[in-house]
């Protein structure tokens, strides 16, 4: 389970480093991708397995499902750790996020996101006054 948040800057190469508390559970190789609301998504690989399997079931027919499909996969790149647990972010992704050069990375129970300071507090601030609305929406669906 990934928890917790941390800042960290992007090294004149691209690279970040990841947490260490992160980074036993994403193992050796992992899957980093594009992510929603302006961030990335990184997949430890038995998660990527997962969500690949979940995306493999929406209708090839459906307009809706192809773009979802192609979101993710289009942006994927398998990432491995150097020595200094760092990764390198490439341009593609760093541009989807608006990453510059200094990122939160977050732990969100399956996966890490990985977003620009402005981006997060930004959603922050916008959904702060929001949560609770979403708390009485998440006791709909059971929570």
């Amino acid at each position: 389970m990934f928890i917790g948040e941390f800042q960290h800057s992007l090294d004149s190469k691209g690279r970040l480093i990841i947490p260490s508390k992160l980074r036993e559970g994403l193992g050796e190789k992992f899957v980093l991708t594009k992510g929603l609301d302006n961030c990335l998504f990184v997949y430890p690989h038995s998660e990527w397995h997962n969500f690949e399997e979940k995306l493999k079931t929406l209708p090839l027919t459906s307009r809706d499902a192809r773009a979802f499909v192609r979101f993710f996969f289009s942006g994927a790149t398998e990432c491995e750790l150097d020595k200094q647990g760092r990764i390198l972010l490439p341009a593609n992704l760093r541009e989807h996020s608006g990453i510059e050069k200094d990122a939160v990375i977050i732990g969100v129970s399956t996966r890490v996101e990985i977003w620009s300071v402005e981006e997060w507090n930004r959603y922050n601030s916008d959904t702060i006054m929001g949560y609770d609305k979403i708390a009485e929406r998440m006791e709909q669906l059971g929570i």
